[in-house]
């Protein structure tokens, strides 16, 4: 699923990369596929966004892991900014 035409791939920063992985269990990779996700849920993250546009995504990985992506879209690529697996709520605006 493409969330946005003009997007060309995603970009990483060297940080987060590993802080995800550590944290939540969560691979580069695994955040990536969220946003192939058909039924992925994408909404403004008003509350992170004072410096920048933050968006969040629910998604749906290929071994079926449900996670919360954050991230904003910076010279036409993804900025993954975190992701972890979602909470009870969350599941619930996915479903």
């Amino acid at each position: 699923m493409r969330i946005f035409a003009e997007v060309v791939g995603f970009e990483w920063d060297d940080g987060n990369r590993d802080k995800n992985l550590k944290k939540h269990g969560v691979t580069i990779g695994e955040c990536e596929e969220v946003f192939h996700d058909e039924h992925a849920r994408q909404f403004p993250d008003f509350r992170h966004s004072q410096h920048e546009a933050r968006n969040a995504i629910l998604g749906v990985t290929k071994q079926g892991k449900l996670l919360r992506v954050s991230f904003t879209v910076r010279r036409n690529r993804i900025r993954i900014i975190s992701a972890r697996p979602v909470n009870r709520k969350e599941r619930k605006l996915y479903d």
